[in-house]
């Protein structure tokens, strides 16, 4: 609905909001349409009577989101959240599981660090008896919904090992697989033209996702959607989630739960997530949610200084530790390290340890290479719903996910309404070409298929994890 008003309103130019919350995974959007006030100059020009001299832009952890390749800020970060691993900390350190995993697999049960680790744990719990009931090794969902879209375009790509190395996106290609020219204009999304989204990782991280989906999970996990799988590890039947919101701590530390101890800490933890056989050091590892204020240039001068005060006030330093205690989703440096924050960590399981680690910074929005959000998002549920159903196999539903993104470019490059930032999509070549360019250029994808894609397993323990992090400070 909020993106809806949104593309409304810029293409009508009617005011309808004075402001949005909109996510940054629009930052390529906003930028190339340049519809939206550009932060940097509105602040420093005609909102520099109405903007707050203590509002410290580098205290927020979101800035690179929302700076587009121009350097300018066209978005205020306001509530952000990481996918991390989630897992049953108190089962991980039974005695029993821990020797019971060791005498099938050969090495010690903890925090997974690659994918392989990752279904080793999932067949272990799943259909094992603890704590008197039968549970399971992974939890997700796979209804043909949107919300199955998120499920993908919020990093799994990157989580396999999709895209570019490059903090805070792969450069030149991003984790939706596509590439982007040095004047970062969209060249393509299907391996024959130097994208990644068809190519052997993006097909990889499909498989995986369906085959835990089907082995690992309750059964009705396969038709639920975002929101209703979201709570279903709260009731105590879960062992380990790969790809599980932050957003959800909140509803995860309410006394009384199943996954809740008598004195409020919880039963379980939060960790980074496991990679996959294509990902290399200095790639993004996983999605961070910034929803963000944009202040849209058809708002008129008056509206739009009274929605920047509003937006300054809720994001506002003692505003913003406040609603952290509240929702969780933290968005400044000044309230991940406040004294409050220390104190309840114990009853966090991990939140405010990740935000303070140096891993964080691998965990980022959607980046600037998608010139228009809304119009491919969409294409992303319907695609991956028909590889959900077994309509098309994944590579099938990736190969027709990147031909239908290509046909949205190609509608913009026509269109010419981006300019000389907008699409200009790249002649066709095979994989082989494409390997050859990356290695001249010293990039990476599109990567040429891993044979065997079941690396060795490898995990960490998890005590052992949350210290290097304190040591790395």
């Amino acid at each position: 609905d909020v993106v809806e008003k949104l593309q409304t309103q810029m293409q009508s130019g009617e005011n309808i909001y004075d402001a949005y919350v909109n996510d940054s995974d629009l930052i390529g959007t906003h930028w190339r349409y340049q519809q939206a006030r550009n932060l940097s100059d509105w602040m420093s020009g005609e909102a520099s009577d109405v903007t707050n001299p203590g509002l410290d832009i580098d205290d927020f952890i979101g800035k690179s989101f929302t700076t587009a390749p121009d350097g300018k800020l066209y978005q205020l970060p306001d509530q952000q959240f990481a996918n991390l691993y989630w897992f049953r900390y108190d089962w991980f350190n039974d005695e029993k599981n821990k020797a019971d995993f060791k005498a099938k697999y050969g090495y010690d049960l903890g925090v997974p660090v690659n994918w392989s680790a990752y279904e080793d744990i999932a067949e272990f719990f799943t259909g094992r008896e603890v704590d008197g009931q039968k549970v399971y090794g992974h939890m997700d969902y796979g209804k043909k919904d949107p919300s199955l879209g998120w499920r993908f375009t919020d990093a799994w790509l990157s989580m396999a090992g999709n895209g570019d190395k490059g903090i805070p996106n792969g450069l030149p290609v991003d984790e939706w697989g596509i590439r982007v020219n040095e004047k970062s204009q969209p060249v393509g999304s299907c391996v024959a033209r130097g994208g990644d989204t068809n190519g052997p990782a993006a097909v990889y991280s499909i498989q995986k996702y369906l085959d835990w989906l089907k082995a690992y999970a309750p059964p009705a996990a396969q038709g639920m959607t975002f929101s209703e799988a979201g709570p279903v590890p709260a009731q105590g039947q879960i062992a380990q989630q790969i790809f599980w919101y932050t957003v959800f701590t909140a509803d995860m530390v309410k006394d009384g739960l199943p996954v809740v101890n008598a004195d409020g800490t919880p039963k379980w933890r939060m960790a980074p997530s496991p990679h996959g056989v294509y990902w290399k050091e200095g790639m993004k590892l996983g999605y961070q949610d910034a929803g963000s204020w944009t202040i849209l240039k058809s708002t008129p001068v008056d509206r739009a200084k009274a929605a920047w005060l509003y937006a300054q006030f809720v994001v506002s330093k003692t505003v913003d530790v406040k609603k952290s205690h509240v929702g969780l989703t933290f968005i400044r440096e000044s309230t991940i390290r406040d004294q409050s924050f220390t104190e309840r960590a114990p009853k966090l399981g991990g939140l405010v340890e990740f935000y303070r680690s140096p891993a964080r910074l691998q965990w980022s929005p959607t980046g600037t290479n998608v010139p228009d959000y809304p119009k491919l998002a969409q294409l992303w549920w319907q695609a991956i719903g028909d590889a959900a159903s077994g309509e098309k196999t994944p590579q099938e539903a990736m190969d027709s996910l990147c031909a239908e993104q290509e046909k949205v470019l190609g509608r913009i490059q026509r269109s010419g309404v981006q300019g000389d930032i907008g699409p200009l999509l790249n002649d066709e070549h095979d994989l082989a070409y494409w390997a050859e360019q990356a290695k001249a250029n010293g990039t990476l994808a599109p990567q040429p298929k891993i044979e065997n894609e079941k690396e060795k397993p490898q995990t960490v323990n998890y005590d052992e994890l949350v210290k290097s992090w304190s040591d790395a400070k």
